[in-house]
């Protein structure tokens, strides 16, 4: 195909596919139909064959039973008493800090995040008690909300992170290795927005209640010892993973037995939330399902039109730096992360900047960790920022209230972006550490 017909045909299909998207179809069928139109303009190969080895292959892929057994180990420890336990059990040892308890809501969503890789199950677990508790305790309510908004997106770069199982499906590349790309990055987030909450509570000591009286250090350690069982949840699928103990998936087999064990052990499992957490759990699985296999489908097409070989060439073309085609794509991730959801800007993009990501010689381990930085940014910006209607439901502000309160918290991820750009070995040492290059 020429140059201008190929320029042509990316501007069709891309205004099919802003049309479907935006008349509400759903975003699996809306790919579909995008790569089905690519396909019937470009080649005469039988198209329901390539649907089907397509949609097959993208399924029946041993990564992919990772994907809802980490989504169960969510969803049961959404229904546990385990948010109420994680306030009490950190409160204490937080109080000398500036910022007291808005703390808990940083660490709290951190320590949730590692054994859920849900952002909204996060927000909403951690959110669900200490929201009231802050505002009882007289915590200004726009660095609560603003901290529980941004500390909520940590349940996608702390694994096991559903997007990042998502990520690796799609750019074949290995899960784990992109798991344990996550680890510091994740911990390098914590470290800014507890830092932004010392500065800020610095500077509005008014806003900040006294501390409440000292606690004996015994008694410290009795509150906190309904959260050691999470924990060693925790170190034990990390230890896992690093060690080469067990794979991703077999990391989440075990990662569901335990949270079934912490559930039966807090006395919130019974027969109706064990029911509701399958259910839950493979609604979102089967939505996540459809959309990998329209992504896999409207990727096959878009080979046959050549348009992301075309593309590859035309960033080759450019001699764009890999630092200056980083920052193009953070402003794109960014302007798209206003328009859809997270899973959905990985799998609408992926086709496109994969080859010329590869082309400008950027890791893809270390391009994952980005993108889901990026897919966080998403959840706290209107006007579909998932964690925003969370946090709207849950303290009766509107939406663009909370996200004015979020926005110092959007730009401390892009904060993290420049820095792991500029020292991507904060990215890449642990899978570097677990399998050694060469």
């Amino acid at each position: 195909m020429h140059d201008l017909g190929l320029v042509d045909l990316s501007l069709i299909l891309l205004g099919i596919l802003v049309f479907i998207l935006g008349s509400g179809v759903w975003i699996a069928v809306g790919l579909g139909i995008v790569g089905l139109i690519a396909m019937l303009l470009t080649t005469s190969v039988p198209v329901g064959a390539v649907l089907a080895t397509t949609v097959w292959s993208a399924s029946a892929s041993w990564t992919l039973a990772a994907l809802p057994l980490f989504i169960w180990m969510g969803e049961i420890l959404f229904r546990t008493r385990l948010s109420e336990e994680m306030f009490r059990g950190l409160a204490p040892w937080l109080q000398w800090l500036p910022g007291r308890l808005v703390h808990v809501n940083v660490i709290g969503c951190g320590i949730f995040a590692a054994v859920s890789g849900s952002s909204a199950a996060t927000c909403a677990t951690i959110g669900k008690i200490a929201l009231p508790e802050l505002e009882k305790r007289g915590y200004d309510k726009d660095i609560s909300l603003g901290s529980l908004a941004g500390s909520g997106t940590l349940g996608l770069l702390i694994p096991p992170s559903i997007p990042m199982v998502v990520y690796a499906v799609t750019a074949n590349v290995s899960v784990l290795q992109v798991f344990l790309a996550g680890f510091l990055p994740g911990l390098l987030v914590i470290v800014l927005y507890s830092g932004y909450i010392v500065i800020w509570s610095l500077l509005n000591p008014g806003k900040i209640p006294p501390r409440d009286p000292p606690m004996p250090f015994m008694k410290k350690l009795s509150e906190s010892t309904k959260l050691i069982p999470c924990l060693l949840l925790i170190l034990g699928v990390f230890f896992s993973l690093v060690l080469g103990f067990a794979t991703a998936t077999e990391c989440a087999a075990w990662g569901v037995a335990g949270a079934l064990l912490l559930a039966w052990w807090s006395g919130t499992l019974n027969r109706k939330t064990f029911f509701d957490s399958v259910m839950s759990a493979t609604r979102l699985t089967c939505m996540i399902m459809l959309i990998l296999a329209g992504a896999a489908y409207t990727t096959a097409a878009m080979a046959y039109t050549g348009i992301p070989a075309g593309l590859a060439e035309w960033v080759k073309g450019q001699h764009l730096t890999p630092g200056m085609l980083a920052l193009y794509l953070s402003i794109m991730y960014i302007l798209l992360g206003c328009l859809v959801d997270g899973i959905s800007m990985i799998v609408l993009t992926m086709v496109v900047v994969l080859p010329m990501i590869q082309q400008a010689g950027i890791d893809l381990i270390w391009f994952g960790v980005y993108l889901i930085i990026h897919v966080e940014m998403a959840q706290i910006t209107p006007p579909v920022g998932f964690n925003l209607f969370v946090l709207q439901n849950m303290s009766g502000r509107d939406t663009f209230s909370v996200a004015r309160a979020s926005f110092p918290f959007f730009l401390l991820l892009i904060a993290a972006v420049f820095i792991i750009t500029e020292f991507p070995q904060i990215v890449l040492v642990l899978p570097q550490m677990a399998f050694p290059p060469g």
